[in-house]
């Protein structure tokens, strides 16, 4: 896959065209591919851990506040 950036820079450019022809399905399969050929190689390998620690810091933060702990515990109750 030594040509990876040609492809990933050939659907950007896909997905560009797309969205200006209001193509909607298109622009969202050309920036799929782009997404899954991204992380196909070394640099975007890291991109599925960076989203689930993110995302796993977000659900941390809001479990709290969504299931009332944090009023109750400030209420006194």
């Amino acid at each position: 896959m030594g040509s990876v950036g040609v492809l990933i820079l050939f659907m950007v450019a896909g997905a560009v065209i797309c969205a200006k022809a209001r193509v909607a399905g298109g622009a969202v399969a050309f920036s799929l591919i782009a997404l899954v050929l991204f992380i196909a190689t070394p640099v975007g390998s890291g991109l599925p851990d960076a989203i689930s620690t993110f995302v796993s810091a977000f659900d941390q933060a809001a479990t709290p506040a969504l299931n009332g702990a944090g009023a109750s515990a400030g209420s006194g109750q």
